[in-house]
């Protein structure tokens, strides 16, 4: 038995363990943690297909199944096998229709399977396919394939994203996840698609026990894995929701919080 036996650390993605790199310091952090017998893993917005582009690009060091498009997709990369899906209801595209009536502004990228569409897309909608390396196709929304794994929803005005997600939680809260991964990215998945719920299932799937499930991110889409975390951890640059909320804060990303928080563990174990 090792150190880190039967515990699973699921860390956010971007702007947590990943800062345009990932640090040498959190690298050999993580790969002490694994030869301890630990299993690390990454829950992150990111799709599928956007993620694989990291996984091989960044040599990422993960040795557990990936929470991927913001809890909806479970993926063992290691086997190249789908663990879980959840997908959003298939009156979603008549719901997002009528949203993008009353919101004429916004931006959309809806994903199916390994394909991504855009509707009305803005400088937000480009940026974000240009950051992740995503080709998506242009389409009007009632004919863009069903199902879709997730919908972004996307403005320059944060204020506006949130007379959204008011919006769509008050009509069809009983249908959706609606949250933020950053100010000018509105995330639905489908009710019960989210990262806390997909991180319980996964360590579920792995043995692992709640009291060793451990939890880090910066962002109102990490809030839910944090709070089924045993100890949920965050970067000092995170939201200043989560700090407010009770996270055990770590240095800032930049500064190799994922190689801080394995120092708490080691601790602990």
């Amino acid at each position: 038995m090792r150190k880190f036996s039967g515990v699973l650390l699921a860390s956010d993605y971007d702007d947590t363990l990943y800062d345009r790199s990932i640090s040498q310091e959190n690298r050999a952090a993580i790969r002490y943690f694994v030869e301890e017998g630990g299993l690390f893993t990454i829950s992150t917005g990111r799709s599928y297909r956007n993620f694989a582009i990291q996984m091989e690009q960044e040599d990422l060091p993960v040795n557990a199944p990936v929470v991927l498009a913001n809890g909806a997709t479970i993926y063992d990369f290691q086997q190249e096998k789908l663990l879980w899906q959840s997908t959003l209801p298939l009156e979603a595209s008549e719901h997002l229709a009528a949203l993008c009536r009353t919101y004429p502004e916004v931006g959309v990228e809806a994903y199916h399977g390994d394909r991504i569409y855009t509707y009305r897309a803005n400088d937000v909608t480009r940026r974000h396919l240009k950051r992740c390396s995503l080709v998506a196709q242009p389409c009007e929304i009632e004919e863009i394939p069903l199902p879709w794994i997730k919908v972004i929803l996307q403005h320059l005005d944060s204020a506006y994203l949130q007379q959204i997600q008011a919006e769509l939680l008050a009509t069809w809260g009983d249908l959706y996840e609606v949250t933020f991964s950053n100010p000018v990215l509105l995330e639905v998945t489908a009710k019960g698609a989210n990262k806390g719920t997909s991180v319980q299932r996964l360590a579920q799937h792995l043995g692992v026990q709640g009291e060793n499930l451990y939890c880090v991110g910066n962002g109102l889409n990490d809030l839910p894995m944090l709070e089924v975390a045993a100890v949920p951890f965050a970067p000092a640059d995170c939201y200043a929701e989560l700090k407010d909320w009770g996270a055990v804060i770590l240095p800032p990303s930049s500064e190799h919080c994922i190689a801080s928080l394995i120092e708490h563990l080691e601790a602990r174990y």
